[in-house]
């Protein structure tokens, strides 16, 4: 723990540093701790198997469980130094499939992959679920370990919607996501649809240089995350459609003591051209696991076309500690939502869990947030700031040429160095802008409101956990 908060007051020191150069909390390191992700190699070794071939033998009917033929080609394929393999036109009925190093699936026009309905089919491992590592199933196609691991389309993959689902008591292993890639380096997914209900789509863990893009992803139900960012760096997510019942894509690095302690940081995550359309929640979640940190993200050029809260959610609670840093968005177009535009929560958003961060330490520290170039069509609430801790402000905030139309205008609590910048919206009825405890500049004509209820601090656990 001590050597955590030498870290984190480092980090910080730092970042303050380059702040007062920049003269903006909310511009600070911009651009510091970026890396272009570029297609990572995949697939590069000689080997191009056709699933379909004697020596391998799926079927690819739709009613013959073709797991083991399917298995045995992408096997032989990373066994050959790596390659492709294909699945020609066909509906291959399949349990979980595991990618080796250097190996790329791709599926022909016509081909689809499908999840069977039986969870023997799907091994059990050490899987991540809200925040924790929890024993659980493995996904539909999943990489453990892995150096180069791709999937191509233009075919599509769809998972069983009786896999779907929370835990039970009487089910406690956590569901099989669709696609999960676990401490994996060189990722790469492309032109393909996916189709699963009431689980996670895509879901990379502690993996390393990941390109997604132009994927149309439909997943409607509860927890029906499309693209799920845990503990990653060096995400870029592109051209993708996605339509979900939870979060359209949520970026995650742990919760409590655990996620602390292991500190596996999210960061450098670029989300550009993309369209959203969420049914339960939020187009893009920031948080709430955010225990390990989230730094330098990047959301540009996005179309958010539904949403049953907010377009963008930045979410976290006392009891996560770390911090968000440096995350912005430009040139962004918002209309049907059922919350508004922007939500910053810091104060009770997701569960407290039974291994919190204690005291000071765990009230995560939000820095430099910016939101510039934004089209609103009509949203009830335009930004909602209020759940801020005063101990730990948002330190840099920055609204700048937003328009269009809202029925209730800008809330912020527990702010510092705020610059709002051609606010120039119509429709709202009330203030424009109301505060508490708010500093920086454009924020003549606010009115003065209470901050908010604040929780009771987090309380350490009675008995300590090693990780």
């Amino acid at each position: 723990m001590q050597r955590r908060k030498f870290l984190a007051r480092s980090a910080q020191a730092v970042a303050g540093a380059a702040v007062l150069r920049r003269a903006s909390w909310a511009l600070a390191a911009q651009d510091a701790g970026r890396k272009a992700v570029v297609a990572p190699p995949v697939g590069t070794g000689p080997a191009r198997l056709n699933v379909r071939a004697a020596a391998f033998g799926a079927h690819g009917d739709g009613t013959t469980k073709d797991t083991a033929a399917l298995q045995k080609a992408l096997d032989a394929c990373a066994a050959r130094g790596g390659g492709e393999v294909l699945l020609p036109a066909g509906r291959y009925l399949t349990g979980a499939l595991r990618l080796g190093n250097n190996t790329r699936l791709r599926l022909a026009e016509g081909a689809e992959l499908a999840g069977t309905d039986d969870f023997a089919d799907y091994p059990v491992g050490k899987v991540r679920w809200e925040g924790r590592y929890i024993d659980g199933h493995e996904a539909l196609v999943y990489a453990r370990d892995a150096k180069g691991v791709g999937i191509s389309g233009p075919g599509k993959i769809t998972g069983n919607d009786a896999m779907g689902g929370r835990p039970t008591p009487d089910q406690p292993l956590r569901h099989p996501a669709l696609i999960e890639f676990s401490n994996c380096s060189g990722v790469h997914l492309q032109g393909f649809s996916t189709s699963y209900h009431r689980m996670w789509s895509i879901h990379p863990t502690n993996s390393r240089n990941i390109l997604i893009e132009d994927l149309t992803i439909r997943s409607t139900g509860g927890n029906g995350d499309g693209i799920d960012v845990d503990s990653c760096q060096h995400v870029n997510i592109r051209r993708c459609d996605i339509a979900t019942g939870d979060d359209c894509i949520s970026l995650k690095s742990g919760r409590g003591l655990e996620g602390y302690n292991l500190h596996q940081v999210t960061e450098d995550v670029t989300i550009s051209d993309c369209t959203f359309a969420d049914a339960i929640f939020a187009c893009i979640g920031i948080g709430s696991e955010t225990s390990g940190g989230i730094r330098h993200v990047r959301i540009e050029n996005c179309k958010f076309t539904a949403a049953k809260t907010f377009a963008i959610y930045i979410k976290s609670r006392p009891g996560r500690g770390a911090f968000l840093f440096d995350i912005s968005a430009e040139n962004l177009e918002v209309s049907g939502t059922g919350g508004g535009f922007l939500r910053i929560n810091m104060l009770n958003s997701g569960l407290l869990g039974e291994d919190p961060v204690p005291g000071a330490d765990g009230i995560p520290s939000p820095t430099g947030f910016q939101f510039i170039n934004v089209k609103v069509q009509d949203v009830p609430v335009l930004v909602d700031a209020l759940s801020i801790h005063p101990d730990k402000p948002l330190r840099g905030l920055v609204l700048r040429n937003i328009t269009g139309t809202c029925r209730k205008g800008i809330t912020l609590a527990n702010v510092q160095d705020a610059v709002l910048e051609k606010i120039a919206v119509t429709g709202y009825t009330g203030p424009l802008l109301s505060v508490a405890n708010v500093t920086g500049q454009g924020l003549e004509g606010a009115v003065t409101v209470d901050g908010p209820k604040l929780p009771p601090a987090a309380v350490a656990p009675a008995t300590a956990t090693s990780y």
